[in-house]
């Protein structure tokens, strides 16, 4: 559409009164927000609770939204904090399962496999694309909490430095130092592993 509103323009409708405007805020961004959370916490269920509570923050805290800024780095940054704190009350590092379910609706039976980035320029070793695929996974699902988040908002989600700092809440060059480490620990966790393989 091309004149299709800003999440900013939708959200101060939605603070004037306009009840369905926050209801398309909901759906532009519900399917990428589960996915990141999928890839986050690894659970469909903790996904879906999560993104319902991240929508019903926004809702109640609507008239305090900074104009100035981006709406979707804002409701990033707070499904985020729900996730970690979920996280950290169930006391469990985030994994993310083999076939983890990543869509609703009419994208169902996709799994998180379908999501990975494209792994034809890694050293193959002999293995099929699937099984490929699933090993890029593991070791991914390995990587401490906050390498791996970093990765899958600049990599999957294919967010900018500057909103990667808002929704993590750490100045900008901890994005960038946190992104280098990320991509140097995922190097080294996958020619181990794919040496423990052979």
């Amino acid at each position: 559409m091309v004149n299709a509103p800003t999440d900013e323009q939708l959200l101060a409708e939605h603070i004037r009164g306009q009840t369905d405007r926050f209801e398309l805020l909901v759906r532009r961004h519900s399917p990428e927000l589960f996915r990141f959370l999928v890839r986050f916490t690894g659970s469909a269920a903790w996904a879906e609770d999560i993104v319902q509570e991240a929508f019903l923050q926004v809702h109640l805290s609507a008239a305090s939204f900074d104009r100035s800024r981006r709406f979707k780095p804002w409701l990033f940054t707070i499904a985020a904090n729900k996730a970690r704190d979920l996280l950290r009350s169930r006391g469990r590092r985030p994994e993310v399962p083999l076939d983890a379910h990543v869509s609703s609706g009419e994208e169902e039976g996709q799994r998180f496999v379908d999501f990975m980035a494209d792994v034809s320029s890694l050293p193959s070793g002999g293995l099929e694309e699937g099984e490929e695929r699933e090993f890029v996974r593991s070791v991914l699902a390995k990587m401490p909490g906050h390498l791996k988040e970093v990765l899958v908002l600049s990599y999957y989600h294919r967010f900018p430095y500057k909103e990667i700092a808002v929704i993590l809440g750490v100045p900008l060059g901890t994005v960038k130092s946190r992104l280098h480490a990320a991509v140097g620990y995922f190097g080294q966790a996958y020619r181990a592993a794919a040496r423990e393989r052979v």
